[in-house]
C-alpha cells in the first residue's frame, strides 16, 4: 500500500465511517475539519517490515493443485 493509500484509510476510519452526513456539503465539510486538525501534527508513517519480508509476504503460492 502506498503512503496515499494509507492516509485515505487513516481519514476514512477516523472521520467518514465515525459520521453521518445529511448532504454531500456536510461530508466535504467533515473531510476539510479533519484535514484542518490532522495537518498541524502529522505523524510519520513508519515501515515495521522490511522490503524483503514484504516480498516474500507478496508471493502468492498455490493452495491446491486444482485447475481452472
Amino acid at each position: 500500500m502506498n503512503l496515499v493509500e494509507a492516509w485515505f484509510s487513516i481519514l476514512t476510519r477516523k472521520q467518514v465511517r465515525r459520521g453521518s452526513y445529511a448532504s454531500v456539503a456536510d461530508l466535504v465539510a467533515a473531510i476539510r475539519a479533519f484535514i484542518a486538525a490532522y495537518n498541524p501534527n502529522p505523524t510519520p508513517f513508519v515501515w515495521t517490515k522490511t522490503a524483503d519480508q514484504v516480498m516474500a509476504k507478496a508471493v502468492r503460492k498455490d493452495t491446491s493443485e486444482t485447475e481452472h
